[in-house]
């Protein structure tokens, strides 16, 4: 059996460090993402962080069990993946599973004004992101510009790609949330 293959360990291999456990801390939300990559990466950090992926609208790819497959996401089976019509729907079914807690949704985008360092995230709350093409629309943005935050850049880069921007965000609210401290123990 190999190491790495979502298999049973190696003997002699390390243990491997391990955080804090929590059911579905936070929520990832792509609308209409378009690059299969893109997608499959942020699946895995779903997969590694118990996030449910809920992928909204039409997606530029099929995730069917051939082309996961074909593409060898050897997590899928990790991953709770919910496919809403829409945005709203999205957000109505992640409000509806946290009752009587009420979850926030967080807009992510290179056109915020407020970094992502600057909030306090909830368990619970929704990070959403927009399309890697143009982002979440400007009258969501608009709508919603208390709740829309970034991630800075330095370079000249226009944003992050999507699989980054979910893991910088990410981990920033399962840092606050004390969710990245290790178990006592290192799992195999």
């Amino acid at each position: 059996i190999q190491a790495g293959l979502g298999l049973a360990p190696m003997p002699d291999e390390p243990a491997r460090l391990r955080g804090q456990s929590a059911q579905r801390p936070f929520h990832i939300v792509l609308v209409e993402p378009e690059i299969p990559p893109n997608t499959g990466n942020v699946a895995r950090i779903c997969a590694a962080t118990a996030c449910p992926l809920h992928l909204v609208g039409p997606l530029g790819f099929r995730i069917d069990e051939h082309a996961v497959r074909r593409a060898g996401l050897d997590y899928w089976h990790l991953v709770d993946v919910r496919q809403h019509p829409d945005l709203e729907s999205a957000e109505r079914a992640i409000r509806a599973e946290a009752a009587p807690n009420t979850p926030r949704s967080w807009f992510l985008s290179a056109k915020a004004r407020r970094s992502y360092l600057e909030v306090e995230y909830q368990l619970g709350d929704a990070l959403v992101f927009g399309k890697e093409s143009v982002g979440l629309p400007p009258e969501l943005l608009e709508e919603r510009a208390e709740w829309t935050i970034g991630i800075p850049t330095i370079g000249e880069v226009r944003s992050h790609n999507l699989g980054n921007a979910v893991g910088i965000a990410l981990y920033e609210a399962l840092r606050q949330r004390g969710l990245l401290a290790p178990r006592g123990a290192m799992e195999p």
